[in-house]
């Protein structure tokens, strides 16, 4: 089954040159099937970039999904034009109109400010309290996941001395349904100046479903089901973070990404290792979100998310 998206949406094309399977809106209005509701808050820079990223992960799955763009309201994009955002994306407001099976909240390359500094930080603080009792599953990844542990359980984020990126051996501590046909041990790319406190994480009661001594914890979950954090970006293409590294040199900032290049030489190539893992953490937190969302919309956020096992 396809994704459901906006035709004239520039991430329409590029898949397409992927032979990856979207239909337009017009066209999933005469299908009889009802699809997953899934809403990005999009937070990062490059809009077009991490659309394109999700949605090609999205779109692995069987299931029929309607994709809801979204932009904080009170915050203007220095790196998307305004004409993009209007054509595209919903407003928080817009969103909270309705209720959507999953949520994805991305990260955002700010998190060496404090929190409260954030321009749009009391309406995201409101966005996630509204996905608890309005939402299925959410997502958040990296600076969202720092967000939403610091908003919801109090943990706060800690300064490194330098900047952690590069791909990460992650080893799984736990069972787990978005960890369906895992290998014990999996890469995923991390790019941050923050991680979080573990001792106020430990003393929670949040599941630490995998880690890596060098990253700290990569992938947590609530009991309930209700919350994902991945702390790393599965969503980064290959070249992301070679992207990233060729940012920071030309500001004379640069920490070359560990485990990444080939022997360590950005002359010498890349070698993608995590994308057949993102691949099936994002279908299976799709297909777990869709076991456990009710098939009325509006009765969504009434019933209890209880976690299903491998």
């Amino acid at each position: 089954m396809p994704i459901i998206i906006a035709k004239e949406l520039p991430a329409a094309k590029i898949l397409k040159e992927e032979t990856i399977y979207a239909i337009k809106d017009q066209q999933a209005q005469h299908q009889d099937i009802r699809p997953l509701k899934i809403g990005i808050i999009n937070l990062m820079p490059d809009k077009i970039q991490t659309e394109t990223q999700l949605l090609r992960l999205l779109s692995m799955s069987p299931l029929q999904i309607d994709v809801r763009l979204l932009r904080m309201t009170n915050h203007v994009s220095k790196h998307t034009s305004q004409d993009h955002l209007t054509k595209f994306y919903a407003t928080t407001e817009e969103m909270k109109a309705e209720n959507l099976d999953g949520l994805i909240i991305t990260g955002a390359p700010i998190e060496q400010k404090p929190f409260e500094e954030i321009d749009y930080w009391e309406e995201l603080c409101d966005i996630l309290e509204w996905s608890q009792t309005h939402c299925t599953s959410v997502l958040h990844i990296c600076w969202g996941a720092q967000a939403a542990l610091y908003q919801h359980y109090g943990i706060p984020k800690r300064r490194y001395t330098e900047k952690l990126l590069g791909v990460f051996a992650q080893k799984v501590q736990h069972t787990h349904p978005v960890l369906r046909g895992f290998s014990e041990e999996f890469y995923c790319p991390h790019s941050r100046f923050t991680g979080i406190d573990e001792d106020a994480l430990m003393a929670s009661e949040l599941l630490v479903l995998a880690q890596n001594q060098q990253t700290g914890p990569a992938i947590i979950a609530s009991p309930n089901g209700k919350n994902l954090f991945l702390l790393g970006h599965l969503e980064y293409e290959t070249k992301t973070l070679d992207q990233e590294y060729q940012r920071d040199r030309l500001q004379g900032q640069a920490v070359l990404p560990e485990n990444y290049y080939i022997q360590n030489d950005p002359q010498k190539g890349i070698v993608n290792t995590w994308q057949s893992h993102a691949s099936l953490f994002f279908l299976n937190w799709i297909h777990d979100t869709y076991q456990r969302t009710p098939y009325d919309e509006t009765k969504i956020g009434q019933v209890e998310c209880i976690l299903t096992e491998n």
